[in-house]
């Protein structure tokens, strides 16, 4: 989680967000995966029909709610930030870059790092690449893709 906080916070300067939006960027990046390591039985009532690798986004969003948090883009950026979903705003498209670019992951390092220096610019044209490899991998492994993701991919190419 520190790698994509740190992320989120570079690319929200890069940007010149306000310090309260850069805040909000940051506290995204740490919040994402507060559940992931979560036993998924237990985050069912919270999730609701997200499939067991899914459920930690849902969840932590439904409890951030639960405690008080009351700013959707911030509830959506980490409710969807596994899947993507059409309407992300800036911050929930970024949460879904950072989490896939995340310096840590040992995948593609090289590709990741090189998408990576092209962000906050190229914003768009990187979350489309993102969301192909994405979708790629699930067909790949023969895993269902939820609806919303192809209506994001959708979005991403103007087809949505």
């Amino acid at each position: 989680m520190a790698s994509v906080a740190q992320l989120m916070g570079e690319w929200a300067e890069q940007l010149g967000l306000e310090e309260r939006d850069r805040t909000r960027w940051i506290a995204a990046g740490w919040l994402h995966d507060a559940l992931r390591d979560a036993d998924p039985g237990l985050l069912i009532d919270e999730a609701g029909e997200y499939p067991e690798r899914l459920r930690h986004g849902p969840a932590a969003a439904a409890r951030m709610g639960a405690a008080g948090v009351d700013d959707e883009e911030l509830l959506n950026a980490v409710r969807h930030h596994s899947t993507g979903r059409p309407g992300l705003q800036r911050l929930g498209c970024s949460l879904y870059l950072a989490d896939y670019l995340d310096p840590r992951r040992k995948f593609g390092a090289a590709e990741r790092a090189a998408l990576r220096r092209r962000l906050p610019e190229a914003h768009r044209e990187v979350a489309q690449i993102v969301c192909a490899r994405r979708i790629r991998y699930m067909l790949d492994h023969r895993i269902h893709i939820r609806p919303e993701t192809f209506d994001f991919w959708n979005q991403l190419v103007g087809k949505g």
